[in-house]
């Protein structure tokens, strides 16, 4: 009654649990797209896409991906063998487990007549979809543990899921050790099997499954005569044999009743299987219960974000399903790290700490902000700052194992705090090239809006470009600030200038305008002036900083040598960090 209650109530949770998750695909919204489909038109185009696709060409696709991606993990073994053999053992134990053990009264009865848990094949195939799990269980603990894999961060998430993996596996391996050697369970057993009551055939009978069946038993001890072994066989083949195999087929949990055979009484008398067997069962339903709240959840999502992410393109499928895959591949993510190994700009993670910067831990922090969490203005800021430092080179995308399309990501992500106006001090100039080549999907109204909002910033501290008109009093100059551009090994070469104007007459930002200083309010020449005058409010104030595309025309043109776009690319960082510093962020 216990075993049939728990099932079905771990069952019912984790079937609730996967219609919660699956369906939050399609009324969780984040992105370039976020707020113009409602969660019926997204359902409607998924349904779309997926008759469309499994009656086209790209049909031949999915099935491939599926073989050679899903079920193989190409992507997984081109990465890393040893990584590849431990996903290759727990996947396949796992599941193998889970469908022909864990599920056998839905599953192996239906389709096996004849199947019981205690026959051959049944206990051969349990012990070896058990032990292939162990091993990659124990792999995984070495990876993380010993072999301190280059920026491989372990969360609580990663320890739960290897953890309830081996408590479960391990329980079941012991709980049928302690099973071949209980006196107990063989007399539940013959009390209500046994078709005798003659207490020379019960000890007949008992003396051969202490020989052949490793019970431990509290009266009989081994050598045994052969007559009575045969007449156990006799009474064990009218009895027991049409569903008792004998124990050593299930290699793992034979191995188990040995090692603990000088103490198994001692253990039977404690009821020591009883209690594992509620550990076993209790670990296995609250993991199932739990799977789709878990990582473990991937086992589904990842083989789904593979396919498609397989039979997608950007730039013609409908807009409403790339939202929808997109927060489908945030619980497809595995958190395995491959893309922090490949990032290019990890090595910032270890020179200013935020561990938001590593893909791999980005992830962890949009789960949570695309579920709605309540993140503190310190963690929306690292997110910030993680996403805005990616530099779009795709490194991660092309080494993803689950085929994520993170550069996509980190776009939709940048603009998805645009437009919920959280505050952006990494500016993106709207000239950036990335940004720039995904302007048709933005709205016309979010392209330029974190550069006006940086502007607007700025300029409420910039005294001088609010009042364009007023004669500009030199005695506001700051030498600090003079002498802090001079320290810089980007920006110190703008003593050089002798503004010969080389800089402004070449730069294509400047052409854009036909009344460019009324745009820009510096022209790039009256820039390098002004930090070597040490006018803050001119030099920091100017739109040109941002308006730059840093194409390096005027610095490839400057006869003097003025490394004119690294000054104003220097400009920039110090503009920002005097808005952090000024709202209390720095």
């Amino acid at each position: 009654m216990f075993y049939s209650i728990s099932l079905y109530a771990s069952l019912l949770i984790f079937a609730a649990g996967m219609l919660y998750k699956m369906s939050s695909w399609f009324w969780r919204d984040m992105g370039v797209y976020r707020g113009r489909f409602g969660t019926s038109a997204r359902i409607k185009a998924a349904a779309r896409g997926i008759f469309k696709t499994l009656f086209s060409k790209k049909v031949a696709t999915l099935i491939w991906v599926f073989l050679v991606d899903v079920i193989i993990q190409r992507r997984v073994l081109r990465e890393n063998f040893l990584r590849w053999l431990m996903h290759i053992l727990i996947f396949a134990g796992f599941m193998l487990l889970l469908i022909f053990h864990a599920l056998d009264n839905f599953v192996s009865e239906k389709i096996f007549p004849d199947y019981m848990p205690t026959l051959n094949p049944a206990m051969f195939l349990r012990d070896l979809f058990g032990v292939l799990a162990v091993i990659g269980i124990a792999i995984a603990i070495y990876r993380r543990l010993t072999m301190k894999v280059p920026r491989l961060k372990s969360n609580p998430m990663d320890i739960y899921a290897v953890g309830i993996l081996a408590v479960v596996m391990l329980s079941g391996i012991f709980l049928e050790g302690l099973k071949i050697t209980s006196y107990g369970k063989y007399q539940e057993m013959i009390e209500e099997y046994s078709d005798t009551d003659e207490e020379e055939e019960l000890k007949a009978l008992e003396a051969l499954w202490v020989k052949e069946f490793g019970v431990v038993s509290p009266r009989l001890k081994p050598p045994f005569d052969e007559e009575t072994l045969e007449q156990g066989r006799e009474i064990h083949e009218l009895s027991c044999s049409a569903c008792h195999s004998k124990p050593t087929s299930a290699f793992a949990g034979y191995a188990v009743a040995k090692t603990i055979k000088p103490v198994a009484l001692e253990l039977d008398g404690i009821k020591l299987h009883v209690i594992l067997w509620y550990i076993h069962f209790l670990a296995c339903f609250i993991g199932l219960a739990y799977l789709p709240f878990s990582k473990m959840f991937h086992i589904f999502s990842s083989p789904m974000s593979l396919m498609a992410n397989a039979v997608m393109d950007k730039d013609r499928s409908d807009p409403a399903n790339i939202v929808t895959r997109q927060i489908m591949e945030l619980d497809a993510c595995t958190h395995c790290g491959t893309c922090s190994r490949r990032c290019s700009v990890a090595a910032a993670f270890h020179s200013i700490g935020n561990i938001t910067v590593l893909p791999s831990e980005k992830m962890v922090f949009l789960k949570r902000y695309v579920g709605k969490e309540d993140l503190k203005d310190e963690e929306i800021r690292s997110i910030q700052e993680g996403v805005y430092l990616c530099t779009n080179c795709d490194r991660c995308t092309v080494v993803c194992p689950v085929g994520i399309n993170l550069r996509e990501l980190w776009f939709s992500v940048k603009e998805d705090m645009i437009q919920r106006d959280y505050p952006v001090p990494l500016v993106l100039s709207q000239f950036s090239f990335y940004r720039g080549i995904e302007r048709e999907d933005l709205k016309a109204d979010n392209y330029e809006r974190p550069l006006e909002r940086a502007r607007q910033h700025i300029l409420s501290r910039c005294e001088l470009m609010r009042e364009t008109q007023k004669v500009i009093d030199l005695g506001l100059r700051s030498r600090e600030f003079r002498e802090r551009a001079s320290r810089s090994p980007q920006a110190q070469t703008f003593a050089y200038c002798y503004s010969c104007e080389n800089c402004t007459t070449v730069c294509p930002v400047v052409e854009n305008y036909e009344n460019p200083q009324a745009v820009l309010g510096m022209l790039p020449h009256q820039i390098m002036r002004s930090v070597g005058l040490g006018l803050k409010d001119l030099a920091l104030g100017a739109n040109m900083l941002w308006d730059c595309v840093t194409c390096y025309q005027c610095q490839e043109h400057c006869p003097q040598g003025v490394k004119v776009a690294d000054v104003l690319y220097e400009l920039k960082n110090m503009a920002v960090r005097e808005s952090l510093e000024v709202e209390g962020l720095g």
